[in-house]
């Protein structure tokens, strides 16, 4: 594996931040939302940004 720059890591480490916390969102608006057809979009949503936070936390070997 390429070793990162410590820029990269910041940036890495940012993006994981905002991936959280998007996909802690949309999965408590899936769970309180009372149209089912939004909440399964919530559901959605919030199942892509944790796929995108695992590839990041991959990366930096977590």
């Amino acid at each position: 594996m390429t070793q990162l720059t410590s820029k990269e890591l910041t940036m890495i480490t940012d993006a994981l931040t905002f991936e959280g916390l998007i996909c802690r969102k949309a999965r408590a608006y899936s769970r309180s939302l009372t149209d089912t057809d939004l909440a399964d979009v919530m559901s959605r949503v919030a199942d892509e940004h944790q796929r995108r936070y695992n590839e990041l936390l991959a990366i930096i070997g977590g």
